[in-house]
């Protein structure tokens, strides 16, 4: 099987899963990109992996919003792109299924591609009914309208999966699983961390080594909701005992704002270490004790299964996509950080059971493994032979 996976862009997470779907269809998968969106490390990667069949392309047009949308609440923004070249490109793969990222961006050459030539198309989506929930009208009804043409989509977990059914995509033509961390690379470098290594890091930090530490990677932008659990940290850290430390890895527009109401606040127990470049991220999970996301709007955050492939117990919030599959009693708390005193409380909950946190640790490892780059590779595989069989199906 010929299988041409349309991805605008992309990360360092990605290739692992573009790598094990190559081997399971024998060397003959192509990746169509923009090459001004992904990074060179991230493109050197992928040319590696899967040589001449890792296609950039350059000279990408858009209408509507021009910054970076990932960093806008979904659906406040509107931006139609368009690559010159790309169905040309398409065309000289010679593919029997085509593969596209959500309705939008580069899914629209490749909906194009599949209605005037039939070949069959499966969409990896991530969207839940929370991210959505502000969809404009036209949106669901373009989703709707092409549906006909989707023979099968690839889902992150099961609320990507209710999603995608009240679209009216059938259950039968939903996998699920595409969306996974580059786990193993992960949980081999953080395996070679020293004792060491650890101590250098909090000296450099100002992080007493008896401290517990909770850990937050993410941009610091208005939807990551570092806001508002600064304030439930307040709360918390008040009356707290055994001195609980926040470290908040990550840039954005908000870092100003956060650092000057911590200062007002006088939280002299959180610190700010900037943007950590991925290849360095491993050695903050092994300082850290437990892992907190608390934002307020995600698909699936990827940086919580990186977190367990480490070790760590999870504080993750209920607006995370990825919950319901990563985050149980046995290795976590899920939280709604827009509550104030949810938050402070949750916090509390996890320090109570401090002596707990290595189990909870191993769970979360046990968990992720379930999440690999094989299996996600396997459940975009299994999409690809649902829309092989069959592009006219009932249900839409």
């Amino acid at each position: 099987m010929r299988i041409t996976y349309i991805a605008r862009s992309f990360l360092d997470y990605r290739i692992p899963v573009f790598e094990a779907l190559d081997r399971m269809v024998d060397g003959q998968l192509s990746v169509i990109y923009a090459d001004r969106s992904v990074p060179d490390r991230v493109q050197n990667r992928l040319q590696a992996a899967i040589g001449d069949r890792a296609v950039g392309m350059a000279g990408e047009r858009a209408l509507g919003f021009q910054g970076n949308i990932t960093s806008e609440f979904s659906n406040t923004r509107l931006r139609i792109p368009w690559q010159p070249g790309i169905l040309k490109e398409i065309r000289q793969t010679r593919p029997d299924v085509l593969i596209g990222d959500g309705f939008s961006q580069w899914t629209l050459p490749a909906l194009a591609f599949r209605m005037t030539t039939g070949t069959p198309l499966v969409v990896c989506y991530e969207r839940t009914a929370h991210t959505e929930r502000n969809a404009q009208w036209y949106r669901k009804a373009f989703r709707k309208s092409v549906l006909p043409w989707v023979d099968a989509m690839c889902v992150n977990g099961q609320l990507s999966r209710d999603y995608a059914q009240t679209l009216g995509v059938p259950a039968q033509r939903i996998t699920c699983g595409h969306m996974v961390a580059d786990v193993k690379n992960l949980s081999e470098k953080h395996a070679r961390i020293t004792p060491e290594q650890i101590k250098g890091l909090q000296k450099k930090l100002a992080i007493p080594s008896d401290a517990p530490v909770f850990l937050s990677v993410s941009k610091l932008i208005r939807l990551k909701g570092i806001a508002e659990f600064l304030q439930g940290w307040q709360l918390f850290s008040g009356e707290a005992a055994g001195k609980p430390h926040l470290l908040i890895v990550g840039e954005g527009t908000e870092r100003d704002l956060l650092e000057r109401f911590c200062r007002h606040a006088g939280l002299t127990n959180v610190t700010f270490a900037g943007g950590i470049d991925y290849d360095d991220i491993h050695q903050y999970y092994a300082l850290a004790d437990v892992f907190m996301i608390s934002t307020l709007e995600d698909n699936w955050s990827l940086v919580v299964p990186e977190a367990m492939s480490c070790g760590m117990p999870v504080m993750c919030s209920t607006y995370n996509g990825c919950w319901p599959e990563l985050v149980t009693t046995e290795n976590g708390w899920v939280f709604d950080p827009l509550n104030r005193a949810e938050t402070a409380a949750c916090l509390d909950a996890c320090l109570a059971v401090r002596q707990k946190w290595p189990d909870m640790g191993k769970k979360s490892r046990d968990i992720v493994g379930h999440h690999t780059p094989e299996n996600g590779a396997k459940a975009i595989l299994d999409a690809c032979r649902i829309a092989k069989k069959g592009k006219k199906h009932a249900g839409y």
